[in-house]
């Protein structure tokens, strides 16, 4: 299998496991494709014409500023595509950051914006994430079937980043949740929009209020998880279900664009729901940033669990 990526050195990062042999990357499918930068690593399959993202965050792995920044870079260079370039026809998001996928927001970011009342940086950190969320929901405007990789946790903001993919692949041991409530808050950055829209406005809502985490096999019952795959064979599943399904890629295609014609979550909507999570952040009590500074520091311990191997 061949495969371009699209940067010769591979930067550090917590979790950061290099992947296939570097090629070279002057073809016309890998013309106009972003490069790979310290907290996003690109991959590019040439026969399949799928390009793979890989999130690696410096330091706690959740959707901190910088690799929204660069989430957004890949994004714009893949809407701003050329119609002379190669076909692109599927864009994968995985993690490089062993037994998770993403961990959410940035709750230490939170806690010292929320002691600030800092209301505009809020809103502008949850704006930054719902951009890259409504790319991705979107598939950046071009003829592409987004999917979303899940190897490990996809929590707050990470699974609300998985659902915004038109395909959701999980591994068996693939964890979900919707955290926010334990701190007396809400997932303010597409769950909702996704969730009620997969799986009706009532179950959205008790997920949402629930704080439970859920297993990849029980949202794979519920229809929300596509493609469940064992323990690691995440990618191979991923390259599997493309292989099977790109004979009929264009009806494929077709109806995620219709799905979103259908049943569409617009960018203002998204934009409005940031506002009053923004709101609803500013009027926790101290008691409630305590337990998400907690929740905060469990989190780097765990990383630091897994820098020790």
């Amino acid at each position: 299998m061949a495969f371009v990526q699209t940067t010769l050195t591979e930067a550090p990062g917590a979790g950061w496991r290099p992947r296939r042999d570097p090629q070279d990357s002057a073809t016309p499918v890998a013309a106009a494709l972003p490069a790979s930068t310290a907290d996003l690593g690109i991959d590019l399959d040439l026969p399949a014409a799928t390009l793979w993202s890989w999130m690696r965050p410096q330091g706690r792995p959740c959707f901190s500023p910088a690799l929204l920044a660069d989430l957004r870079a890949m994004q714009g260079a893949l809407a701003a595509r050329p119609d002379t370039a190669a076909p692109l026809r599927h864009v994968v998001t995985g993690s490089a950051v062993p037994g998770i996928y993403n961990l959410g927001g940035d709750l230490a970011l939170f806690a010292e914006l929320i002691a600030a009342r800092d209301l505009a940086s809020l809103r502008r950190y949850g704006l930054a994430s719902v951009e890259a969320i409504h790319a991705s929901h979107t598939a950046f405007g071009q003829p592409i079937i987004t999917v979303a990789l899940v190897q490990g946790d996809a929590l707050g903001g990470g699974f609300e980043c998985a659902l915004a993919h038109d395909v959701i692949v999980a591994e068996r041991s693939a964890k979900f949740g919707l955290p926010e409530v334990l701190f007396n808050l809400f997932p303010g950055m597409g769950a909702y929009s996704f969730l009620s829209r997969r799986i009706g406005r009532v179950a959205a809502e008790r997920m949402i209020l629930s704080g439970t985490v859920h297993g990849a096999a029980e949202l794979h019952a519920m229809g929300i998880v596509d493609v469940l795959a064992e323990d690691g064979e995440g990618e191979a599943a991923t390259r599997d279900w493309i292989q099977r399904t790109s004979r009929r890629f264009n009806a494929h295609q077709a109806v995620c664009s219709a799905r979103r014609r259908v049943d569409p979550v617009t960018m203002q909507e998204l934009r409005d729901v940031v506002e009053d999570w923004a709101r609803a952040a500013l009027r926790l009590e101290p008691a409630d940033i305590r337990k998400m500074v907690r929740l905060a520091a469990a989190q780097d311990r765990r990383l630091a669990a897994i820098a020790r191997g």
